[in-house]
């Protein structure tokens, strides 16, 4: 292994002590094959983290934080076959794979099952127009055999047959440790705890979605209406609603800083149904216009 790749696994290590300085215990270092000292101490830190995790759950205490700190622009270029034949620095560590496993393969491998439909429709579209644009939301199957649910915006780049896929991704793993590392405990004890925990999570992880009701949310987490409602509040000092609210404009704004996405995609990313809504609420909620944030640097490499 050379000498940079290296350093991009000692900086890893140095993101996982930080995040869980911060109190985020979801964070977990992306395995390698590399049995060294360093691959050692990645495994020691994700392991101690999922441990925290589950004493945190086990004496009724949830764990807020701040889950979508790592977001990154993934870039693909396909062929007119939709074959990958470039992509930019980010997606390797998005999808979990090595670079040499995504160079030359046709992007639908890594499409869940879930979108094959959707997939295959906007396959037959853009191979019928020239200057085809569309956002749509797909699954993909990471390296690990984790589903990663993405905003993606498919295009023809003009004077060439190829077309370009984007989308935003958040390096998140999963919530809960291995199996084997997981505490047994009492569920009576700490089951409230658990709910609210799963429920607020679920939330971040899916702000790109409509907030379910909260009957629905009710069925989803095994619990009653009254329950949520008053334990989220309990634990997090927020409503439901307003919590999934201030969080998807949270984002929005993280993106506009970050990517060069257009606005009314960014919208669109993070569930507002018009463009017009999103800069009522990201105006009111932050003092300024979404068109005044300062856009990062468009990240390609």
């Amino acid at each position: 292994m050379d000498m940079q790749q290296n350093q991009q696994r000692i900086k890893a290590i140095y993101q996982m002590l930080f995040e869980m300085a911060t109190g985020n215990l979801s964070f977990r270092i992306i395995k390698t094959d590399q049995n060294d000292e360093v691959g050692k101490l990645s495994e020691m830190l994700n392991n101690l983290a999922g441990k925290m995790h589950d004493i945190i759950l086990q004496s009724g205490y949830v764990n807020p934080h701040y889950s979508y700190q790592n977001l990154v622009q993934t870039s693909f270029i396909l062929e007119d076959n939709f074959i990958i034949s470039n992509f930019n620095a980010h997606v390797p560590e998005a999808l979990n794979y090595e670079s040499e496993e995504l160079f030359q393969v046709d992007f639908g491998k890594f499409i869940a099952p879930q979108s094959f439909g959707i997939w295959n429709q906007k396959k037959m579209e853009a191979s019928l127009d020239d200057n085809y644009h569309s956002t749509v939301q797909l699954i993909l199957i990471t390296g690990n055999n984790k589903l990663l649910p993405t905003f993606c915006t498919i295009s023809r780049l003009r004077y060439s047959d190829k077309i370009i896929v984007n989308s935003i991704t958040t390096i998140l793993q999963e919530l809960l440790s291995d199996a084997k590392y997981v505490i047994k405990i009492n569920p009576e004890k700490q089951s409230e705890a658990m709910i609210m925990q799963n429920l607020y999570d679920y939330i971040l992880n899916h702000l790109e979605q409509p907030l379910p009701t909260l009957k629905e949310l009710a069925v989803l987490f095994d619990s009653n209406e009254y329950k949520l409602k008053l334990g989220f509040r309990e634990f997090f000092k927020t409503s439901i609603y307003n919590f999934y609210h201030e969080e998807r404009l949270k984002r929005a704004h993280l993106m506009i800083e970050q990517t060069k996405i257009p606005l009314k995609e960014i919208a669109i990313m993070n569930g507002f149904n018009t463009y017009l809504n999103f800069y009522k609420a990201f105006k009111k909620r932050f003092k300024y216009a979404p068109s005044e944030v300062v856009r990062g640097p468009n990240d390609t490499d």
